[in-house]
């Protein structure tokens, strides 16, 4: 037996001021696509903003549905809609952003497994780092380069491709 130590890199910013123009206009972009979400049940919206190699945004927000099982994430909801409609585009870089009437966020939300693995996925596909933001509407922002910073032990078989 042995023991093994994994450490992640990430940056800290305070506030959305502290971003460079491209995120903070991501950050900005995700909060606009707040105003989609579709979540009558937890009031909770979400918004993501995906910027791609070409300088294109794309927006996902949260859609929810009674049968609490068939609804799908932010994150998901745009990288799918990428997939579906541009599936060479190459993303640089997302930024994830959440709201609600019911309580202040007072940290960055990130991104729930499921969404992680897809990202994985996406970063594995098109062979290049995603940087993702989390960020937190009037409060700091969380800012990761690669999805195995999120995800260290990523479901990858090789034997499946092809």
């Amino acid at each position: 037996m042995s023991y093994r130590n994994l450490n992640i890199s990430y940056e800290v910013f305070d506030n959305i001021k502290a971003l460079n123009g491209a995120d903070h206009a991501l950050c900005l972009k995700a909060e606009e696509a707040l105003l989609n979400s579709y979540s009558p049940y937890s009031r909770f919206k979400v918004g993501t903003a995906i910027r791609l190699k070409d300088q294109r945004v794309l927006l996902g927000s949260n859609q929810e549905n009674v049968a609490y099982p068939s609804g799908l994430c932010a994150e998901r909801v745009a990288l799918f809609a990428i997939g579906a409609a541009d599936p060479n585009a190459v993303i640089e870089s997302m930024a994830i952003t959440a709201k609600t009437d019911n309580f202040v966020i007072e940290k960055p939300v990130t991104s729930c497994g499921a969404c992680l693995q897809v990202m994985a996925e996406f970063e594995q596909k098109q062979k290049q780092e995603i940087e993702v933001l989390f960020y937190c509407i009037g409060g700091e922002i969380i800012k990761v380069k690669g999805i195995k910073n999120l995800l260290p032990f990523v479901f990858v078989e090789a034997r499946l491709e092809g």
